[in-house]
């Protein structure tokens, strides 16, 4: 099977989405984590959006995250139908 016979089957796109969003959020914590750990935890929420999201810093936050969730997503999903298709 090639990607793109992959690509058109639903259950594909289950599988993208239960990879690609749970990525999404985990990458997302763990950026978060990263760039702002002590204003988190000290609970100034707004050192950590003026940090991160202001003055459209969030275009540079997300961006590189959804494109990795969409390749991660993609990957996996692509990798397990061939999986399946190799055990039956």
């Amino acid at each position: 099977m090639t990607f793109l016979d992959n690509f058109k089957k639903p259950k594909f796109w289950r599988l993208f989405i239960n990879f690609a969003i749970p990525f999404f959020l985990f990458v997302i914590v763990f950026s978060l984590l990263i760039n702002s750990f002590s204003d988190i935890f000290s609970a100034n929420f707004s050192e950590v959006n003026k940090t991160n999201f202001a003055e459209g810093r969030f275009k540079a936050f997300f961006a590189p995250k959804i494109v990795l969730s969409l390749v991660y997503g993609f990957y996996m999903a692509n990798k397990n139908i061939k999986s399946e298709y190799k055990k039956g």
